[in-house]
Parts: C-alpha cells; sequence; structure tokens
C-alpha cells in the first residue's frame, strides 16, 4: 500500500516508529529549503527508515539524540550502498526535530574555563559591546591575547599585576618571526589594546601597552590593486541574464563597481534597506556604522530584475540568497568573493586580483581622477578616518607629475 507524502514524493508504505507523524512536515521543511526532487525524496526515505530502525531498538520520541543517527548511518552501511549525503541528511532530520520541540535538545557540559579563559571571554565581551567591534576585529584580536594569557600564566590562577613590560617584549620578540608582517602588526595592536583594556579595569596599574614594541610596517607602501574600466565592463557584459543566478550575479557586481560596496556589506543586505520611493540604499559598514547611499538606476533596475524574476521564494530578508539548497542568505563575505571569483574566471579576464575589494579601490581611483575630494571618496566609500583615503593619492598619476622634480640638465 502505498503512502502519498506530498503531491511528489511517495513512499511504498506508510512510516513507522515513533517519527512518523512527523515525516510529512520535516518533507515540507525540506521542500521550503529549495532542494532538488530527488534529494527530497532521498531524505524522506531516510527518514522513514530511520524511524523504523527507532521502533524496531525501541527507542522512543524523547530519548532520540544524534547518537542513535550515528548509530544508524554504521547499520546502513552494513545493509546498503552508503550514500554521501546520509549523515547530512540526518543532521538535518534531528535539527528539524529538535527546532519544533519534537526532541529534547541535547544537554552539553560546557568545558571548565581556565582563569586566562575567563579573562579572554570578559575582553573579547568588551570589544563587541563597549567598543562596537566588527566581528572581523575579534576573530584577529582574541587569539593572539589567549595565546599571550596561556604563555605567561598556563591554566593557573592569573594575576595580571605580576605582568612586567620585560614580559610583553619577549612574548612580542618570539612571535613576531613566524608571522607575517601584516599579521605581526595585528598582533601589536590587539597586544596595546588588551594592556589598556586591564589597566581600565584596575588588574594592573603600569601603563604596559607603551613597552609593546613597534613592528616597522610603513604605512601606504603598496598601491591599490584596481580592476581596470574597461575589464569592469568587459565583466558586466559577459554575466548571462537570462538565468536567475546571472541576474543575481549581476546585481550583486554592479553594487560592487558603482557604489564601491565591501563584500560582507552586500552579503548582508536586506530588503529593508533599499527605499525604493527616494532612491536610497541604507549599508550597516564597519562597525554597525550606517550610510546612505544613491541607489544608481542600472543599479536599482538589477536588483529589481533579481527581485522579481529570479529570487527564489524565501522567508529570509536578505535580498540575495544562495542558488543552492539549503537556500538562504549567504553566511559571510566569501559568498560574495567566490561570485566575484568564478565570473572573472568565465569572463577569462586577468584582473589584478580575484577578490571583491578591488572593485572598490577602481571607484575611489576613477572618482579621483575626475575631480573628486579626498573626502568625498572616504564618505561613499565609509571610511572613518581620512588617513584611510589617502593611500588613493599614490594613483592619481596626473598630480603627482606636478609634484616631479626637473631632470638634471633637461629632458631626457
Amino acid at each position: 500500500m502505498k503512502f502519498v507524502i506530498t503531491k511528489q514524493v511517495v513512499l511504498s508504505r506508510p512510516p513507522e516508529g515513533p517519527l512518523a507523524p512527523h515525516i510529512v512536515s520535516f518533507a515540507s521543511s525540506v521542500s521550503e529549503q529549495g532542494y532538488s526532487l530527488y534529494s527530497l525524496k532521498r531524505q524522506v526515505r531516510i527518514a522513514a527508515c530511520f524511524s523504523r530502525w527507532l521502533e524496531q531498538r525501541d527507542i522512543g520520541l524523547r530519548r532520540i539524540c544524534s547518537d542513535h543517527s550515528v548509530a544508524y548511518l554504521r547499520y546502513r552501511a552494513r545493509h546498503e550502498r552508503p550514500c554521501r549525503g546520509d549523515a547530512a541528511t540526518l543532521r538535518h532530520l534531528i535539527d528539524f526535530l529538535r527546532r519544533e520541540g519534537v526532541i529534547p535538545s541535547e544537554r552539553i557540559s560546557a568545558p571548565r574555563l581556565t582563569p586566562a579563559e575567563h579573562c579572554v571571554q570578559a575582553y573579547e565581551q568588551y570589544l563587541r559591546e563597549a567598543r562596537g567591534l566588527a566581528t572581523a576585529t575579534l576573530t584577529n584580536y582574541v587569539p593572539f591575547i589567549r595565546e599571550f594569557l596561556k604563555d605567561y600564566f598556563g591554566d593557573g590562577r592569573l594575576t595580571l599585576s605580576r605582568l612586567c613590560s620585560g614580559d610583553v617584549v619577549r612574548f612580542v620578540q618570539r612571535q613576531v618571526p613566524r608571522l607575517h608582517l601584516k599579521r605581526a602588526k595585528l598582533m601589536t595592536s590587539a597586544l596595546r589594546s588588551f594592556l589598556y583594556y586591564v589597566r581600565y579595569r584596575g588588574d594592573i596599574t603600569l601603563d604596559l601597552a607603551a613597552a609593546v614594541p613597534a613592528v616597522a610596517n610603513w604605512s601606504m607602501t603598496s598601491i591599490p590593486r584596481a580592476i581596470a574600466a574597461d575589464q569592469v565592463d568587459q565583466l558586466l557584459v559577459s554575466i548571462d541574464r537570462s538565468s536567475a543566478t546571472g541576474r543575481r550575479d549581476y546585481a550583486i557586481l554592479l553594487l560592487l563597481a558603482r557604489l564601491g560596496l565591501r563584500s560582507g556589506e552586500v552579503a548582508c543586505l536586506e530588503l529593508d534597506d533599499i527605499d525604493w520611493n527616494v532612491g536610497q540604499l541604507r549599508v550597516c559598514g564597519k562597525c554597525g556604522q550606517r550610510n546612505e547611499l544613491p541607489l544608481p538606476t542600472d543599479v536599482g533596475e538589477a536588483i529589481a530584475a533579481y527581485l522579481q524574476s529570479g529570487r527564489p521564494c524565501s522567508t529570509s530578508r536578505r535580498v540575495f540568497l544562495r542558488a543552492k539548497a539549503p537556500i538562504r542568505g549567504f553566511l559571510g563575505a566569501c559568498g560574495v568573493g567566490s561570485i566575484v571569483r568564478h565570473s572573472l574566471q568565465r569572463a577569462g579576464i586577468h584582473a589584478p586580483t580575484t577578490g571583491a575589494h578591488q572593485f572598490r579601490h577602481a571607484l575611489a581611483t576613477e572618482m579621483l581622477r575626475q575631480g573628486a575630494s579626498l573626502g568625498e571618496i572616504g564618505e561613499l566609500l565609509g571610511h572613518r578616518h581620512p588617513q584611510t583615503t589617502k593611500i588613493y593619492t599614490k594613483v592619481d598619476l596626473k598630480a603627482l607629475r606636478t609634484l616631479a622634480l626637473p631632470w638634471p640638465g633637461g629632458a631626457r
């Protein structure tokens, strides 16, 4: 006797076991996430088989946990050829059951934290809540501080008042030789930040931040690597806008090229950030800074085309969604970077880099050549400090020629 799960999925017999009443809702959840029909059928079949296996072993609904899915996979491997997606399917099923409150969440005992780790977590909270720093900054700073404290105190008692300038200097001297120059600079910045923080808390009285050695890393030693204007045009023309994915990629590349947005800003863009009535875009930049930018006509038309006939149905408020299941917004900037990299490869363009930031550099360079001030460029790009924008003066060759001294003895 066949059992209809959905219009598209039919089982050879009714589902049995503790999960039987929830198979249909699981199938609906999988379908809503944009999985293919083949994947949908396979996930439903595995869920039904898993439920039957649970019943054979007299495992009740409230006892189900991740260990059972692992045991079932071992059992299944002895009777059928394992499939690559089986483990992922059972993870999806367990997660779905927990979200729905069907099975209890697993209690994972938190590892006992050392005094140093307690201090690191308090510092991380301070950076996030009091300083409002971006997650990327925390990701860079915190490991250095964890290593610094572990290097001196290990897992023992944390007595920060015992620290002296020699301890700080020796740590930096040991770390710098094995780090890239920019990472070494980042480490010293993190160390100064932490030492300011513990002095502010009263854990130390000495200004140990002043003892952190400076790493030789002259500012603006490099020239911004910008993609050429003709390469941008070539890239945009190469995008196939007849497909949903092409319309999405075209809109993303236009945002990078016309507004110079960071890849993370594009990834996190939400539907509510677009004000169609006044033609503005609200962008969440670094440290939660909100910038309102004009929405160029071609960019607005590209986004509208994607939203109207390209964007998958989803409850997500993100503007740009993944093209493959599970359908959701990008988890971070890497998704946008991947689109740029693959688009350049398909178009056969040998750009200065394969990343998204080169469009930002290209926009700033072009604005400077057309007479825009550094202040105007910094405002559009969302720079917090004027010093950040000054690097683009190095690409204004026309202005730099006026500063060049004449060659002794005349031109050659």
